[in-house]
This record gives structure tokens, C-alpha cells and sequence, in this order.
């Protein structure tokens, strides 16, 4: 028996003991409650099988059978799944301070981000005072009504860039156009410039980094699952995310340098952006906050406002044209609104009711992160008469929620008529529809992330007909998920531009 067999075998014992004294301390414990239920569990594995490629969609199959708060052991890792709308107002609301904090998976341990992005750094002094930056210096009303200014030119430049291929009759990439409008939507609104040029190559570098990112924070990661084996990054995930980040922070680093240089000079004007807020900050003192401390924000704000932006967009117009009925129902209503072919503007937003209707609909159909990012118990806690160990992993299948037809008519159908009256909205509140999440860790961009859906896919309806590509059909169209942290379509949506007349 060679040296890496008895290795193997040695690991393999040591994690069955690991498994079977962590069930032998559970059963110990007060019987008081039990654990949630849930399907068989294989030896070592446990449920890790039971996951499939498409976690949201196998966990929810499971809670049909087992109940809205389902247990699974993940290799080591006990977690519970929560599916229903009370389920996650309890997770969400009611004991929030329990469930507060994130569980670092390893591939956010690369370049430090767990000790320094804000998405999975626990409650605690730093993540007070950055969630507190994003809601009073960055993202309030008053803020981003301030330099909506540097957003509607990169809508106008949207509009512009998309003739060349309706004048040829060419298809675009919608998603990648989505991507391009934005990342230079959020870029203007930070740095008052363009991040990256939307014809050149490096838009679609800069696309293909992010979601490596958030492909893979979000696959299976044998390193999670048993701890053992974190040290030697089997599937290089950790490896792969280093590289990523490390090109991210020299970008934002040289951006934040830049400015603090061009700031010294006395005939410099200030942008007004949110570089410059931050930069503040930082030499006025107003709060506790460094460079690295920036840079690592800056960072978390493209990755998670582009990408989920773009994907909305994508699936939103995926849908549209599968329904050309109520395509032509949200181009009425803008018509009517603000006259054909105009681009939307964010004063337009609140006169739109059909529009907003679309994007609620799209985020219950396709959220972009269907089980949010895990949550960890901070104490035994009580759920819905079950009992959830400390340090267990907590999911929170929005994706379930959304089809949930005990909430919802006809889920599976596309049908934004149900939210024209409602007063659902995907602010926190309303636990059926929580694609930005909820309680103190919901999405600090919301307000800038919701804006730029309806500026960016209300001009794309309003100023242009679209058709698909090679005489396919609406139904047609392949709607199939490509899983990560996000999901995105598998299959980009092609379609070609006809310029409104």
C-alpha cells in the first residue's frame, strides 16, 4: 500500500470519527427540540450528493418532501434550509441578531476579503461603520439624486451604441450589453468615468472576472465541507480566487492613488462621486476608515452591483420576448409616459407602475442569488419548533419562495399583472419577495441597483423592437441556469435591435 493510499485512508477514518463524535455531542444535547428533517445521508458525504448542479432548485425539491426547514450534512457542515416566506422572516427578522453573520466559506479567504469585504465580515465595529458609509454618504436618496446627472449620459451613450448593430441587422449579446451599460452606470457614479470602454476587450475581461468570482465563491468547495482539507485547496479555488481579487484591488487601488494625488493640487475640482466622499472620509476623520479598508469596499461594490444587475437584465428581457404581449404592454405604457424612443430617466421611475411590475416579477422568477449568502447560527437557536446547533449553515432559498404557489398564482407563469396594485415591494419588508434580502444585512446598493434596472431596461424596451435571432420562436428560447453564487443564463440571450420609429 503506497503513501498517498494510506494517507487517504487515514483522512477518510478521521473525518468518519470527526462526523460521528459531532452526532454523538448533538445527541447529547437537550431533546427538547429536535432537528429539522431531511433526507437520507451517506456516510463522510452526507447530503453532498443531494445538491445537484443547481442547489436552489434540488433544495427546493426537498422541501416539498420534508417541510420549509429542511437539515442536510454537508460532509461536516450541518446546515438548514429555509423555503417558505415565514421560515425566512424568522431567519430574516425575528432572529436576526442569531443568524447575523456570514459563513466564510474558504475561496473568501483568499487576499484577506473575509477580514475585509464587507459581504462576510461579522457584525462588529468595521462593518458598522461601512454599512453605515453605503447608507448615509453613498446610497441615500439625497445622494444619488445629487449626481443622477453622471448616470443619465451613460444611458444616452446605451442608446447610442446600439444602432450600429440595427443598422446592420446584427444580433447583440444582451447580457454582455447589460454588463457594459452597468458597469459604467456604477463606474460614473463612483469615479466619474468610464471604467472600461464597452467596445473594447477588456469589458469582456472585466466581465469574465467578476463572474469567475462569483462562480466560483458559489460551487461546491470540498474545503468548506471538511476543514481537513482546507490547507491543500484540492480544487484550487482559493488559488484561482487569488488571482481574481488581486487584479480587482490593483485596479481600485491605482483609481483611489490617482485621485488622492489629483485632490493636492489647489486648481482640482471635486467630482462629487463617491470616490470622493470616501476619500473624505478617510482625511477629515468623519469616520474610521482607511485605504485598504476603501479599496476592499470598492471591490464589493462592482462585484455584486454588476454582475446582479446585468443578470436581471438578461432574464428580464429573456422573459419579454418569450411574452410579446406584455412587451408591447410595457412599451404603451412608456410611450404614453415619456414619448417613443426616449431614454428613460430616473424622474421617469415612479410614473412607470407596468415597468416596476416587470422587474418584481423578473426578481421572483430569477433571482440572481437564489439562496442568498449563507447565514451562521451565532447560538443554539429555536426554528419553528426545531432545534438549530450553533455554528450550523443557514440557506435562504429565495429561489423556493419566489415559486412557492401557497403565495403566489400560477408561480411558474411570467405574469407582472400580479404586482400592478400590490404594495409588495423588494425593500425588506415583504418576505415573499426579498431578491436584495433582508434585515441588517440586506443589500446596502439597493437604491442604486433598483435605479439602474429600470433606467437601463426601460430604454432598452422604449427605444428599441426586438426580435430574435435566425427565425427562432419566443418559446424558443432556452432558459437554462448556469449556477454560482449568481445565476446567470447559460445560454446568452441574442436579439437583434430595431430602432424605434
Amino acid at each position: 500500500m503506497d503513501f498517498l493510499t494510506t494517507s487517504l485512508l487515514f483522512l477518510l477514518l478521521t473525518l468518519f470519527l470527526f462526523r460521528a463524535f459531532i452526532s454523538f455531542r448533538n445527541g447529547c444535547k437537550s431533546s427538547e427540540s429536535k432537528l429539522p428533517p431531511g433526507p437520507r445521508r451517506l456516510p463522510i458525504l452526507g447530503n453532498l450528493l443531494d445538491l445537484g448542479d443547481k442547489p436552489h432548485r434540488s433544495l427546493a425539491k426537498l422541501a416539498r418532501v420534508h417541510g420549509p426547514v429542511t437539515s442536510l450534512q454537508l460532509g461536516s457542515l450541518f446546515t438548514v434550509v429555509v423555503s417558505s416566506e415565514t421560515t425566512a422572516k424568522e431567519v430574516l427578522q425575528k432572529q436576526d441578531l442569531v443568524f447575523c453573520n456570514r459563513t466564510v466559506v474558504d475561496a473568501v479567504r483568499a487576499c484577506q476579503f473575509s477580514e475585509f469585504g464587507l459581504s462576510f465580515i461579522p457584525v462588529s465595529p468595521l462593518w458598522r461603520t461601512l454599512r453605515k458609509v453605503c447608507v448615509i454618504y453613498l446610497f441615500s436618496t439625497q445622494k444619488l439624486d445629487a449626481n443622477q446627472y453622471l448616470r443619465r449620459e451613460k444611458i444616452h451613450e446605451l442608446i447610442g451604441n446600439v444602432p450600429k448593430s440595427s443598422l446592420e441587422g446584427e444580433a447583440i449579446d444582451v447580457g454582455q450589453a447589460a454588463f457594459d451599460a452597468t458597469i459604467n452606470l456604477l463606474s460614473n457614479t463612483i469615479f466619474s468615468t468610464d471604467l472600461v470602454d464597452p467596445n473594447s476587450a477588456h469589458a469582456q475581461e472585466f466581465r469574465t472576472t467578476v463572474w469567475f468570482i462569483t462562480h466560483d465563491a458559489g460551487i461546491p468547495n470540498m474545503a468548506d465541507y471538511f476543514p481537513l482539507l482546507r490547507k491543500f485547496d484540492p480544487q484550487g479555488i482559493r488559488r484561482r480566487m487569488t488571482l481574481h481579487f488581486e487584479k480587482l484591488l490593483t485596479l481600485f487601488g491605482d483609481m483611489f492613488d490617482e485621485r488622492s494625488e489629483s485632490r493636492k493640487f489647489k486648481n482640482s475640482t471635486a467630482s462629487n462621486d463617491v470616490l470622493d466622499t470616501l476619500i473624505d472620509i478617510i482625511e477629515n476623520g468623519i469616520e474610521e476608515l482607511n485605504r485598504t479598508q476603501v479599496i476592499y469596499l470598492l471591490m464589493v461594490l462592482f462585484v455584486a452591483g454588476t454582475d446582479t444587475t446585468s443578470n436581471t437584465i438578461e432574464w428580464a428581457m429573456a422573459e419579454l420576448l418569450r411574452n410579446p404581449r406584455v412587451l408591447l404592454k410595457a412599451k404603451n405604457e412608456i410611450e404614453e409616459a415619456i414619448g417613443k424612443g426616449n431614454p428613460i430617466e430616473e424622474i421617469d421611475i415612479n410614473r412607470l407602475p407596468y415597468l416596476q411590475a416587470i422587474i418584481k416579477e423578473t426578481f421572483r422568477m430569477h433571482p440572481t442569488v437564489p439562496l442568498l449568502i449563507p447565514r451562521r447560527a451565532g447560538s443554539d437557536a429555536d426554528l419553528c419548533g426545531f432545534r438549530v446547533p450553533e455554528g450550523s449553515q443557514v440557506l435562504v432559498n429565495v429561489w423556493a419562495i419566489g415559486r412557492d404557489p401557497s403565495i403566489w398564482e400560477n408561480p411558474d407563469v411570467f405574469m407582472p399583472d400580479r404586482f400592478l396594485g400590490s404594495q409588495i415591494d423588494v425593500k425588506g419588508t415583504d418576505f415573499g419577495l426579498i431578491p436584495f434580502g433582508a434585515g441588517r444585512r440586506i443589500c446596502p446598493g439597493l437604491s442604486l441597483g433598483n435605479r439602474m434596472l429600470h433606467l437601463i431596461l426601460g430604454s432598452l424596451i422604449n427605444c428599441f423592437d426586438w426580435k430574435l435571432e435566425d427565425g427562432m420562436l419566443p418559446n424558443e428560447i432556452d432558459m437554462d441556469e448556469n449556477c454560482g453564487v449568481t445565476v446567470k443564463k447559460a445560454i446568452p440571450l441574442r436579439a437583434i435591435p430595431i430602432a424605434a420609429v
